[in-house]
This record gives C-alpha cells, sequence and structure tokens, in this order.
C-alpha cells in the first residue's frame, strides 16, 4: 500500500450545483494513468479521520491532481470537500489506486466510454489523456445526465476540446430545447455505432451509479459486446 503524502488545495471549479473538480498540488507525486483513484483522508483536531476514494479526472500534470467531488446528502466528507475545504489548506492522499479501470495511451483498438452522472469523472482523464497524447485510436463517448444542469465539463465537451473523441449526450429527465432525441434511458441506440458490425469490437469502460453500470452492461452485451470487453466502475 502506497503512503500517505500532503495535498494542498489549490483550486475549486464548479461543475454542476452540487459536483465540483478540486485542483491540488501534491509534492513528488509519482503520476498515475487515466482510471486510476485516490484515497482522500481528512483529520480533525481529536484525531478522528475519515477516508473516502474519488477518481482522478485528468492525466498526469507534475505534481497536480485533479479529484471529481459529488456531494452526498448528509455526507460526512463530500459537502466539505466541495464547499468548505479553504483553498490553501492540506488534507492526505493515497494512491494512485487501481490498475484495471485504466486506459493506456499505447493502446490502439477502439474505446466506448459509458457514464453516468459524475460517472464521467474518471472517463475524462481517458479523454483528455488521449487528447494529450494525440492517439489515433476512436474513442467515443455517451454520457448520460439528468438534464443540462447535471453535465459535468460543459464547455470542454461542446467546444470540442475533447479532442478526437465523439461525445454524445444523453438526458433522462429534461432534454434542452430543440434536442432530436427525447429524454430516456440509455438504449442500444445510442452505445451501438455502424462501424461496429464489421470493425474490431471496441473496449468498454463503464462508470456511474450502480443501477445506471448493471443497465448500460446489460444493454452493451444485448448488442453483442463481449462482457470480458466491458469494464465497469460503480458508486452508490
Amino acid at each position: 500500500m502506497s503512503a500517505w503524502r500532503r495535498a494542498r488545495l489549490v483550486r475549486r471549479q464548479e461543475q454542476s450545483r452540487t459536483g465540483r473538480t478540486l485542483l491540488f498540488d501534491v509534492p513528488q507525486w509519482p503520476g498515475h494513468l487515466a482510471g486510476q483513484h485516490v484515497d482522500v483522508r481528512l483529520s480533525a483536531d481529536d484525531g478522528y479521520q475519515a477516508i473516502r476514494s474519488y477518481s482522478l479526472a485528468a492525466p498526469t500534470e507534475g505534481d497536480g491532481i485533479e479529484l471529481g467531488v459529488q456531494t452526498v446528502p448528509g455526507g460526512e466528507v463530500s459537502p466539505y470537500l466541495a464547499r468548505d475545504l479553504p483553498v490553501g489548506a492540506d488534507v492526505e492522499v493515497r494512491g494512485p489506486l487501481g490498475g484495471w479501470f485504466v486506459w493506456r495511451p499505447e493502446q490502439r483498438e477502439s474505446v466506448l466510454l459509458v457514464a453516468g452522472g459524475c460517472g464521467i469523472v474518471p472517463l475524462m482523464a481517458m479523454i483528455r489523456a488521449h487528447r494529450l497524447e494525440r492517439s489515433t485510436a476512436p474513442m467515443r463517448l455517451v454520457y448520460s445526465v439528468r438534464d443540462p444542469a447535471q453535465v459535468w465539463y460543459r464547455d470542454e465537451l461542446a467546444g470540442g476540446a475533447a479532442g478526437a473523441t465523439v461525445p454524445r449526450i444523453v438526458y433522462t429527465r429534461r432534454a434542452p430545447p430543440g434536442s432530436s432525441r427525447p429524454p430516456g434511458h440509455i438504449s442500444a441506440h445510442d452505445l451501438q455505432t455502424p462501424e461496429e458490425a464489421g470493425a474490431s469490437p471496441a473496449l468498454c469502460f463503464v462508470c456511474g451509479p450502480t443501477g445506471f453500470v448493471e443497465h448500460a452492461a446489460e444493454v452493451l452485451t444485448g448488442i453483442g459486446h463481449d462482457p470480458s470487453r466491458i469494464r465497469t466502475e460503480r458508486f452508490g
């Protein structure tokens, strides 16, 4: 198990009403792969400690790491991190953790990313790494949210900053005006692409709440994806 490291909050950015990304400076950070996560430890003056896991939202960049934090109502740690931890304050982090739900720059196979809500965070790290490395591997994102206000990284995805990654946003409860797709859960139509009929099967990464992940994985296997090539990460 890796050691705990001191991490100083440098910046906090709002992503949605309840979602924030936090940038920390971690001296001598060893680097990480897109898709990995870290443990965050908070310590009170009386010695009480709380530990939670959060996904890394961006590739390695010096000593900086970016985490995505979704506030959990009544939660012990996430509301404090998302709203109250002062810029300049320290926490402890341990990691990077996880070696299966990762995308590596040397991979050349097609990739399908399927995100539900704040499950976009580790997948955004993959999109950014893909762009940074100028990878030619086809990468596509299907992103499911309740309504337009819940979209994380809105400008980055909409403005073409996602690089070669093709994003498709699926709204489950309220779509923006002019949307050609009525609100509804992810379907086979959303996940299937014409080129998949004759091309090598894509490696799929699915991340989101447990119910979403189970539904998406079922749809993927239903349209012919090999279960061994569907990697999932869930929460809640």
